[in-house]
């Protein structure tokens, strides 16, 4: 694909597209930045963008289920709003399907403040400790995605279909940035690996390119010198930020989608 002909970007997906924590915000309801990757992608090709990614999103809410934020705003289906003449289209999802940040938000918020109403409202979902992921589980996090990607293929023939996996946010010396046991760290890694697997799978089913922003992110995980991801934000008003991308995270993945773009 010549770079010089790609016009329109279309961006869907998830807290890890959107970029909540980063600002400029663009949509306070969607938690999404100015500054994620796909914003950062088209300033760079000089190309429209058309962004429906929204933080909390599931695979189903990319796909055909409409999504109601905590401020009772609903957003439609995201492929609903893929334009047909759409050049590039960029898809991360499938975290909240596997309930990576939110269980990880809610154990480090247990440990910070135990009485915080946030920690009551989220209790019910993770009374049974880490949520680790379940062979139906992942599967069905990848079915999702297989559906999505062929329902973009429907929507925007032309386009060229890129999966961005997730950043690495832990790893083996993340232990001194986060407030989890030992046993709790190996949990949510376990989960950030079936995440990984989800889009290798998804991208071999559909033989879509696979953007593998974990390995490029594998020294940059939380802890390290040089992270891409924010810490927990006890701030009520920054918390869903916490274990996201910060913007040099969004900066590498933008950069490398144009490198990918331009080959």
């Amino acid at each position: 694909m010549v770079v010089a002909s790609i016009r329109l970007i279309v961006s869907l997906g998830s807290s890890f597209a959107a970029g909540p924590g980063i600002e400029p915000v663009a949509d306070v309801a969607a938690m999404r930045s100015e500054k994620n990757y796909a914003h950062q992608l088209a300033e760079r090709l000089g190309a429209r963008l058309v962004d429906l990614t929204v933080s909390g999103a599931t695979t189903a809410n990319v796909l055909d289920t409409p999504q109601q934020t905590l401020g009772g705003i609903t957003f439609p289906p995201q492929t609903d709003g893929i334009p047909r003449d759409a050049d590039v289209v960029t898809i991360t999802a499938g975290g909240n399907d596997l309930q990576f940040i939110g269980a990880m938000l809610y154990f480090s918020w247990l440990r910070a403040d135990p009485g915080a109403p946030i920690v009551a409202m989220m209790g019910t979902e993770y009374s049974n400790g880490v949520p680790l992921p379940t062979e139906h589980a992942i599967e069905r996090a990848t079915d999702g995605l297989v559906t999505v990607i062929e329902k973009a293929r429907v929507q925007a023939p032309k386009a060229r279909v890129l999966l961005v996996d997730y950043l690495t946010v832990l790893d083996a010396g993340s232990a001194s940035a986060v407030s989890f046991s030992q046993e709790e760290l190996d949990q949510f890694r376990t989960i950030q690996n079936a995440i990984g697997r989800v889009f290798r799978d998804a991208a071999t089913r559909t033989g879509a390119e696979l953007i593998r922003a974990s390995a490029l992110s594998v020294e940059h995980a939380l802890g390290s010198t040089e992270p891409w991801v924010q810490p927990f934000h006890q701030v009520l008003e920054q918390t869903g930020g916490s274990f996201h991308p910060n913007a040099e995270g969004m900066t590498a993945i933008a950069a490398q989608l144009e490198q990918v773009l331009s080959s």
